[in-house]
């Protein structure tokens, strides 16, 4: 109790600064996933799409971000084994940020789309086990996690393929793509509509006070879609065959039809990232800032400051612009070759996973289940379409986020340790 009570605003000084850090990484990367099938798909350019997620990410982080989050971050650690030593925990969520953020950095540094969520995770999980005890730790919930490495890029994967063979079948192999484009494209539109307006009600605004059953969101959703598909086709009316783009490409003109599509799912999709992912840089800080504020006092929740999610948004944004270029060309440029078509398959493949995950109360990665879709969507024209390296060096990076994380968690633990007591 004396080290928060002697240390108290040097500590919430350095959990802002961390915590500013972690948004920053999760910006770079994250962010970077959402707006990768975009940009590498020609719909948006990246300075479009840069300010589609300044404006939406935002927004998702502020208005749905959350006004009151678990302390301790997706139950992993006991909070009663912590409540005569509240120092230990502020140590601890302190360096999870700083590893976790250092960990986002390196990953970004190269290129790799990693879970921000596993990054967070594996922190929280290594200064528990090494600096309270091995029994501090959910190890249920570690498997959990670790299960759905697999499962949630295989599910999107699985989804994407389908989608866009559904794309192929009705629209690219007839004898009248663009026709058909402008025919079945509103019906994709409320797909997207309601799929990601699913996301948002279940995954983001349970935070607000507006706790949603799953049939109350779908029913809301079924509006959103039928609004969205709307104003598709208003702006789908505008698209006219590009007769000289054609001979040069034969779809192009189809594409055309599809990027209309993309501007949707790119909107929507930061949104809803926004409004779920930030709790992974604002979780711990608020956790700090709960215990620092009530002089030691270790609360299983604690209510979200107004400030604490500004700071995540700023940070998010920030990340975005100044480094999530590199993320970005890997998701959208290196798995696969993607067009507007293909982009919208992995996308909306990407946000069901999520959606159908939300209902089952699977704790997934956002990450990889968008780069399972674009996957997907590369094995439905063929295995040579793939590249097998880029994709051999992301499933490296994914195993070795968790461990990577409570590595340098475990070494900042003790750091701190040293430093305050």
């Amino acid at each position: 109790m004396n080290i928060i009570a002697q240390y108290g605003d040097i500590i919430i000084i350095l959990a802002c600064v961390f915590g500013f850090f972690m948004a920053w990484g999760v910006g770079a990367n994250d962010v970077a996933n959402a707006m990768g099938t975009s940009v590498g798909s020609k719909a948006l350019t990246l300075k479009q799409a840069i300010l589609i997620a300044i404006l939406f990410e935002f927004a998702g982080a502020y208005l749905a971000g959350g006004a009151v989050t678990a302390t301790i971050r997706k139950g992993i650690i006991d909070p009663a084994l912590l409540s005569g030593t509240p120092e230990l925990l502020v140590f601890g969520m302190l360096s999870a940020l700083l590893a976790a953020g250092i960990w986002l950095l390196i990953a970004t540094h190269y290129g790799w789309p990693v879970s921000t969520t596993h990054s967070i995770v594996g922190a929280i999980v290594g200064f528990a086990a090494v600096g309270i005890s091995v029994d501090a730790v959910n190890w249920i919930k570690v498997s959990k996690i670790v299960a759905s490495w697999v499962v949630s890029p295989l599910t999107a994967g699985f989804f994407a393929f389908f989608l866009f063979r559904s794309v192929q079948k009705l629209i690219l192999d007839t004898a009248d793509p663009f026709k058909n484009a402008k025919r079945y494209v509103p019906m994709y539109i409320f797909m997207v509509g309601f799929i990601i307006s699913m996301v948002t009600f279940t995954k983001g605004l349970k935070h607000i006070g507006l706790d949603l059953s799953w049939g109350h969101s779908a029913l809301i959703s079924v509006g959103v879609g039928i609004v969205t598909m709307l104003v598709g086709i208003v702006m789908l009316r505008k698209v006219k065959v590009d007769v000289a783009a054609d001979r040069d490409y034969h779809f192009a003109s189809v594409e055309k039809v599809f990027a209309v599509l993309m501007m949707f799912t790119a909107c929507a999709m930061a949104f809803a990232h926004g409004s779920n992912d930030v709790a992974n840089a604002v979780g711990p800080l608020a956790a700090i800032v709960g215990v620092v504020g009530s002089g030691g006092e270790v609360a299983q929740k604690t209510a979200m400051p107004v400030w604490i999610l500004l700071l995540g948004g700023a940070g998010i944004v920030a990340g975005l612009i100044m480094y999530g270029h590199k993320v970005i060309a890997t998701v959208g440029n290196n798995i696969t070759e993607l067009t507007p078509s293909r982009g919208f398959a992995a996308t909306l493949a990407a946000a069901t996973t999520v959606v159908v995950a939300s209902g089952t109360g699977l704790p997934i990665s956002t990450t990889h289940t968008l780069v399972g879709a674009v996957l997907g969507v590369g094995l439905a024209r063929g295995l040579a379409a793939l590249n097998l390296h880029v994709v051999g060096t992301i499933f490296v990076s994914w195993v070795i986020t968790l461990p990577a994380g409570a590595f340098l968690a475990i070494m900042f633990f003790f750091m701190f340790k040293g430093i305050f007591v």
